[in-house]
């Protein structure tokens, strides 16, 4: 036999006897369970078979299973602590303050919300010395830290869903979906807390689960096959949201990072979004950070680089002021080489434009703007023959001074940004010449959730949903929350069984 084997039947040797308490416990539980679903199977083989009567069995099947699971975890964590307060430990430490134990255990108001339903979790609390308790610091439980209760209110389990589902739900639908799927019946007040909670949780630990996500498609890219180079797409786009207590809708802010094997095809997209504010500084910083982040830890050659996006002033200025004077933080000193591309699309939107206010006939319209939108896509340097076709029909016509306007401002957007509307050159590298992944991310973003009917919002309010959306749309949800436990604060709690965790060396 092993030490570690040693060590291991030590500690099982000395769960058992309090294991078994413990289900002894919830046995009679068990053995109603039992009754009750064979009286259930019964009126249910014993009745004609249809539809409504499975459908029937099934749902009181699981509010019978639910109820026992509810009683198994109440009656387990309850029995992680001595059921006597004076066996843990009088004192405790936390974050370097010191606290002493009260003399009775405490039930958590409200109780504490799982899977199951809402239990009582009776615990021993310990209340800082009197100089703390004078600066308000407040009690804590040593077992609420160990078994992670969230927001004081939800375990893990519950508030995990709770989160994941709250960056999809109104606040309503989502009380619905826990009272109907896990008998919690929460107030909006509560909700709103446990919602804070997770989203302040996964905040210090998404950029890094991001940066991992990023780092696999393009090492997944690298091993594909094709003449293609390996592409790393970043864009950036702003949608109008409805800020409470403004007049006014306010710009929010989105970004994507997308991956693109030597195929040209998107391996995944990572979304990043911010609630209105100046300059949507915060967005810049995240992904400049996050860009920083996987550029430093990228393997192998650095991958092509584009900025994909259309030409309005935020996206214009990050472009100027961050990613062309960003260094290579793999070489210091040396620049990386960003390749800016307009929006094809938005490109295009600019030939309309000129369509509406060069011809008067509809018909003759869209002919001629589906014409160049062929020119500007598939020839080379197609702007400039878009230009020049639309400069031979400017001179054929008396022009109003807002239909001159019109067509000046179309005509300098589309030459002042011809060097970044190649698409003919774009499409041979292979690169994307569509913003469509972006333009969708400020649908799935924000729209979806943020835009319905009568809505408005704060931006400390918003900025929780935003941070949950975007890490349930990139696809790390599990793994983010998990490092958001992985991390969370832990005590030693005193256990109704008497085992320290000795080394292996000990044990042996």
């Amino acid at each position: 036999m092993t030490q570690s084997s040693v060590f291991t039947f030590g500690v099982a040797t000395a769960l058992v006897g309090q294991l078994q308490a413990t289900l002894a416990l919830s046995t009679p539980a068990c053995q109603a369970l039992a009754e009750q679903v064979a009286t259930l199977t019964a009126r249910f083989l014993s009745a004609p078979i249809t539809p409504a009567a499975t459908l029937d069995f099934e749902n009181d099947l699981h509010q019978l299973l639910r109820g026992c699971g509810r009683l198994i975890v109440e009656s387990v964590y309850n029995h992680i602590e001595p059921e006597n307060p004076a066996d843990a430990p009088k004192h405790t430490q936390l974050d370097r303050q010191d606290y002493v134990r009260k003399n009775h255990k405490s039930p958590t108001r409200g109780g504490v919300a799982t899977l199951f339903g809402t239990i009582e979790l009776r615990r021993c609390l310990y209340e800082p010395l009197q100089e703390a308790r004078d600066d308000s610091q407040r009690c804590f439980a040593p077992l609420e830290l160990c078994l992670g209760i969230v927001g004081h209110n939800a375990t893990p389990a519950l508030a995990e869903r709770v989160g994941r589902l709250a960056g999809g739900h109104t606040q309503q639908e989502l009380l619905d979906v826990l009272l109907r799927d896990h008998h919690v019946k929460w107030s909006v007040t509560v909700l709103r807390c446990v919602t804070a909670a997770v989203s302040a949780g996964i905040a210090a630990h998404l950029r890094q689960v991001q940066k991992r996500a990023v780092l696999a498609w393009l090492a997944t890219a690298r091993q594909s096959r094709g003449r293609r180079r390996v592409t790393l797409a970043v864009g950036r786009d702003g949608i109008m949201l409805p800020i409470r207590y403004e007049e006014h809708y306010k710009e929010g802010s989105v970004a994507t990072l997308s991956v693109y094997d030597r195929h040209g095809r998107r391996l995944g997209t990572l979304y990043l979004g911010d609630m209105p504010q100046p300059g949507q500084l915060t967005l810049s910083a995240e992904l400049t950070a996050l860009l920083h982040d996987v550029l430093a830890g990228c393997q192998g050659p650095v991958p092509r680089l584009v900025y994909l996006t259309d030409a309005g002033y935020h996206q214009t200025t990050y472009f100027e002021e961050v990613l062309q004077k960003m260094e290579d933080p793999q070489r210091p000193g040396q620049r990386l080489p960003w390749q800016w591309i307009i929006d094809y699309y938005h490109a295009a939107s600019y030939i309309s434009k000129l369509a509406v206010v060069l011809f008067d006939q509809e018909q003759t319209r869209q002919a001629w703007a589906r014409r160049m939108r062929r020119v500007l896509r598939d020839q080379e340097r197609g702007v400039m023959g878009v230009l020049h076709s639309a400069a031979q029909y400017y001179g054929r016509k008396a022009w109003s001074s807002a239909a001159e306007k019109d067509y000046q401002e179309a005509y300098n957007y589309l030459l002042r940004h011809s060097q970044e509307m190649m698409y003919s050159a774009y499409k041979r590298a292979g690169l994307p010449i569509g913003s469509g992944v972006t333009e969708a991310g400020c649908k799935v973003v924000f729209t979806q959730r943020f835009k319905e009917s009568g809505m408005t919002w704060s931006l400390e309010g918003g900025e929780v949903i935003v941070r949950l959306r975007v890490a349930v749309l990139s696809g790390v949800w599990e793994e983010v929350y998990r490092e958001y436990l992985h991390h969370r604060p832990l005590v030693p709690v005193a256990t109704s069984v008497p085992f320290s965790p000795l080394s292996d060396e000990k044990a042996a």
